[in-house]
């Protein structure tokens, strides 16, 4: 798994922690220790599901079905408090970045909410970036794809936002972006997975080779050879 805390990638050790049950079913906290040695911080994650408890060893473990799945009906980040996306390049506006980091904040607390920051994240991009400005989303969408700005993997994903989020039943999705409305299953995470991608692709990807470019310009000028055009 990934630290939330550092985002370094290491192999989980888990230990669950039965708190007990209410109406709602059985808790328990799901922790894992980080063992990166600039980190070493813990990972706590709450669930509602189904428990064991091994009196052999005296732990406990979640339970599964006959094929292996867990059952486990909620598990929510508690800490740390965040989100465990990679952080907004440099190079994406500030405006368009806030939008971002909020919508990762508030998912596991409401889907609806991030889906609504991620909307107007993805038009303000498209408007700064793709110099797309139509007050509409999903004619903005489709801009976009026309003017074939971009390889066919961004354009099938960010067509797919209008798809799996339903424009076409929630018109409020493309005429008032931030608008709280209902979502799709998997919509909210989708949203910031395409997100991602457009900022690699509008942001980083130019800055990079911007600088790739200065470079060499300044070791052709210092040979006394012209620059690239």
């Amino acid at each position: 798994m990934k630290c939330p805390h550092c985002l370094v990638e290491f192999h989980d050790k888990r230990e669950i922690n039965h708190l007990g049950n209410d109406s709602q079913g059985e808790w328990a906290i799901e922790k894992f220790d980080c063992p990166n040695p600039d980190c070493r911080k813990s990972i706590f994650f709450l669930l509602n599901g189904e428990f064991y408890h091994n009196r052999n060893n005296f732990r406990w473990f979640v339970k599964a079905d006959p094929n292996g799945n867990e059952l486990i009906a909620k598990r929510e980040l508690i800490r740390p408090k965040g989100s465990s996306r990679p952080p907004v390049p440099n190079e994406v506006p500030n405006g368009i970045a806030n939008d971002y980091n909020e919508a990762c904040l508030v998912l596991p607390d409401s889907p609806k909410a991030s889906a609504a920051l991620s909307r107007r994240a993805l038009q303000h991009l498209l408007r700064d970036a793709a110099g797309i400005n139509d007050g509409n989303l999903a004619n903005e969408i489709q801009q976009v794809l026309d003017s074939n700005q971009l390889p066919s993997y961004l354009s099938e994903s960010i067509d797919a936002i209008r798809n799996i989020g339903n424009f076409a039943a929630h018109p409020s999705k493309s005429t008032s972006t931030g608008e709280i409305v209902e979502v799709e299953a998997g919509e909210a995470e989708w949203n910031l997975e395409v997100l991602e991608m457009l900022f690699d692709f509008y942001y980083v990807q130019p800055e990079r080779i911007r600088s790739r470019r200065e470079a060499l310009n300044q070791k052709l000028g210092d040979s006394g050879r012209r620059d690239m055009k």
